[in-house]
């Protein structure tokens, strides 16, 4: 049975003018979760990432790391929400918020809202169709993939949450749950078998933890 490696892309630029760029740490994790699929020995993996910038340099630079001479192939499918774009449409009330309730907490405080406002919202081209989408994509993929080949796939939270709901039945609260928990360069495994696909393991990330700890990051 072929398995899937969803991997959230390293850790991009927070706060810079181009947020859609990998930190020096996430380079440096892009290199590591490379390291550890090369550790998981998958059978000639087929590497496809989001067009993002981020999720390409993550594929990129993992599959440099694997050792795997192979070109990552591209699904606009797998890309993000533009988080900036929701959290405009969807403004919280901010007066409520804790003391010291700053930086990148802040921002994650009030995409939870938005997110869950624009899965609520159920517009035809919102949330149901980012979610079909990505799970489309991940079905398209394993599609292609002949008996005995892996893939592995470089994208984001959003969608990797996504997935993992639609796999689980999760409600839409789990969604952000699940959003909310993605680790930089977490794993997520699932496998597809006859009957469908089935999550493994969600948001691995014992590479980045032990000696390592110092890659670990979640925006």
């Amino acid at each position: 049975m072929p398995l899937i490696c969803l991997v959230r892309h390293g850790q991009a630029s927070f706060g810079s003018d181009d947020y859609d760029v990998l930190s020096d740490l996430g380079r440096e994790q892009a290199t590591c979760v490379g390291e550890e699929l090369r550790r998981r020995e998958l059978r000639d993996p087929l590497i496809v990432s989001g067009t993002l910038r981020r999720q390409r340099d993550t594929a990129a630079l993992l599959a440099e790391a694997a050792g795997w001479a192979v070109a990552p192939g591209t699904d606009a499918r797998l890309d993000e929400y533009d988080h900036v774009e929701l959290l405009k449409r969807y403004p919280a009330d901010d007066s409520g918020a804790p003391v010291g309730d700053s930086g990148s907490r802040r921002v994650q405080r009030l995409l939870d809202g938005a997110l869950r406002s624009w899965i609520a919202a159920g517009d035809a081209d919102g949330w149901p169709s980012f979610s079909t989408g990505a799970v489309a994509a991940v079905d398209d993929l394993v599609a292609r993939l002949p008996p005995g080949r892996d893939a592995v796939v470089a994208t984001s939270a959003g969608v990797v949450a996504a997935v993992v709901a639609a796999l689980l039945a999760a409600p839409a609260e789990a969604v952000v749950a699940l959003n909310r928990a993605g680790v930089n360069v977490g794993i997520t495994s699932v496998v597809a078998g006859a009957s469908g696909m089935s999550l493994l393991a969600f948001n691995d990330h014992a590479h980045v933890t032990g000696e390592r700890r110092h890659l670990l990051s979640y925006r």
